[in-house]
């Protein structure tokens, strides 16, 4: 039988305040042998959150009000309800993947497939209970360091189960992508997926000299990750040629030509014609 392709996602920085669910116990994430690591960042993000305001500002990114709801919500990270991670996060690649539509059968998928990268919690499923917090994997936090080249060492082997001789469609930005290293750790090809793809999206321009330009789009970029998100899920795409039938409603088709070879898997392009 075929392995699932696994879908590799980052959080979202907008999150769904509150919830319904208990108290989160930090053994019973997945991936419970993260659990000395997310307990380590979570000491150190509330040790930071106890601090003055400024450094408190930088870490976060955050000012004022949103830096005070921000700071109360990760001082509250162990007291406060919980959400499944999927219902948590709310930017624009969530609200395009609109998990509340999927069909049973998708939602399982999505449940069993998607692997959501995190500052806090290194990875989690989408149906791990969650609370409330704020914390980018490309922030520095004392003692810690940078955190997502902190994760990289246990990330790494902890997902080698789930992404061994699996179809991996990588969808992390770069500072998400940064913590971890499915090919560089390991000798053994039996612990590394058997195909890893990302996928840009392209807007085309006039042809320059007979030759076709491009411009990478990055306002729609999440939207449209979204919506392939969806697709992956309801298709079981392991394959750049299930690509071809995906038609996303703003006109980005598979564009074979422009898939590119790089160490870290295939980069696929979706493009939409001149405008």
């Amino acid at each position: 039988m075929a392995t699932a392709p696994v879908i590799l996602l980052p959080p979202s920085e907008g999150k769904a305040e509150g919830g319904t669910g208990p108290k989160l116990k930090i053994s019973e994430l997945s991936f419970p042998q993260l659990e000395k690591q997310r307990t380590a960042v979570h000491s150190a993000l509330t040790t930071a959150m106890k601090g003055p305001e400024a450094t408190r500002s930088k870490l976060l990114g955050v000012k004022g009000a949103a830096l005070a709801s921000a700071t109360a919500a990760n001082l509250a990270v162990l007291t406060s309800p919980t959400m499944p991670a999927i219902e948590r996060y709310t930017g624009v690649l969530y609200d395009a993947l609109d998990v509340d539509s999927l069909s049973a059968r998708d939602r399982k998928r999505l449940n069993n497939q998607v692997l959501i990268f995190s500052g806090l919690w290194g990875v989690v499923r989408p149906d791990d209970m969650i609370p409330d917090y704020k914390l980018k994997m490309g922030a520095t936090i004392a003692p810690i360091g940078k955190l997502s080249t902190w994760w990289r060492e246990s990330l790494t082997p902890a997902l080698e189960q789930s992404v061994a001789g699996a179809v991996v469609w990588n969808l992390l930005p770069k500072e998400h992508d940064s913590a971890w290293d499915p090919f560089g750790s390991t000798e053994s090809t039996a612990k590394t997926p058997s195909s890893m793809f990302s996928v840009k999206f392209l807007d085309e321009g006039t042809p320059v000299k007979g030759e076709r330009t491009f411009t990478t789009v990055n306002h729609w970029n999440k939207l449209l990750k979204g919506a392939l998100v969806r697709y992956i899920l309801e298709t079981g795409a392991d394959d750049p040629k299930a690509l071809t039938k995906f038609r996303h409603p703003e006109g980005y088709k598979y564009d074979r030509s422009l898939s590119e070879i790089t160490p870290s898997g295939i980069v696929l392009s979706m493009v939409r014609g001149t405008q």
